[in-house]
């Protein structure tokens, strides 16, 4: 929790500017916990900073924040590389009114934030402050410390980079709301045949467990492997208080499951063309803070 000891001054410009931070944080990290820790510090910075000589608080601020989070992302590779399992990003709630934002919505979305997983530190950073926030060359050049036409070059090369491997997926909401619903009513029913139907002959599952909890270990292929797995997941003892909750989450709708309201795992999956082309699972207990309202993005 942010002090607010040393005075409104200090804290009045981080407040106004603490949704641009966290947004920045979390698409550079795709954390939750670790964004809220770059907050923390940042706010720290801040508040011991000489803010008679500081021109923009707001680009001082983002400055920060980019830094800190370029030095945890070059901490958490070597995490990353003994993960068990497949590593997801944090799931993250978001408002309804945000897939009303269409770039600012596919910014935030879980595949977004995969492809982002497969750039550099420094690209990543890059593609974020150009391509989400639309900072020019010149003012990231400025919080990253370097030529402007380095910036310009790793900006063409990141922006390359996400369009090959940006997923293409339907965005109508109504359809969203009824693939949700139906998948619901297949999973609760135990249907085999309906989980398959709402699947894309080419559907890849992932499931985050981190090794906390089980969880496959490897991506799944097929609709049959895939149907298969959940609903032995969900027949399996104790699952009875399973329950299944729409929710806006990364910017679009998915699931959250929970037992005695405790939220024990997420659902975010990509629809193309009616039917659910990728599922991501993120049931490790230590990555689902997100699931709470109101951090926002």
């Amino acid at each position: 929790m942010i002090s607010t000891s040393v005075g409104t001054d200090a804290l009045g410009p981080f407040a106004e500017h603490r949704r641009l931070l966290f947004a920045t944080a979390y698409r550079m990290l795709g954390s939750v916990s670790d964004a809220e820790d770059i907050l923390q510090d940042a706010w720290l910075t801040w508040s011991r900073a000489g803010r008679g000589e500081v021109r923009s608080p707001k680009a001082y601020l983002v400055r920060t924040v980019t830094n800190l989070a370029l030095n945890r992302l070059a901490s958490a590779a070597a995490t990353r590389e003994s993960y068990v399992g497949p590593w997801l990003p944090e799931p993250l709630l978001t408002s309804p009114d945000i897939a009303d934002e269409t770039e600012l919505s596919e910014s935030v979305s879980m595949a977004m934030l995969v492809v982002l997983e497969t750039l550099g530190p420094v690209e990543r950073a890059v593609f974020v402050l150009r391509e989400v926030f639309g900072y020019s060359h010149a003012e990231i050049a400025d919080v990253l410390e370097r030529p402007e036409a380095t910036v310009r070059q790793i900006a063409h090369r990141a922006r390359a980079h996400v369009q090959a491997r940006r997923p293409r997926y339907d965005t109508d909401a109504a359809e969203r709301d009824q693939v949700t619903r139906s998948f619901i009513a297949a999973c609760r029913g135990g249907d085999l045949n309906a989980v398959m139907e709402l699947l894309a002959p080419d559907v890849t599952s992932w499931s985050d467990g981190g090794g906390k909890v089980a969880a496959a270990r490897r991506p799944l292929h097929s609709p049959g492997h895939v149907a298969r797995w959940m609903l032995g997941v969900l027949a399996k003892p104790g699952r009875e208080a399973l329950e299944f909750r729409p929710a806006t989450i990364n910017g679009e709708q998915g699931l959250i499951f929970t037992v005695d309201d405790r939220p024990i795992g997420a659902l975010c999956y990509d629809l193309l063309d009616g039917r659910i082309h990728s599922l991501r699972f993120q049931v490790n207990p230590d990555k689902l803070s997100g699931l709470r309202p109101g951090l926002g993005v």
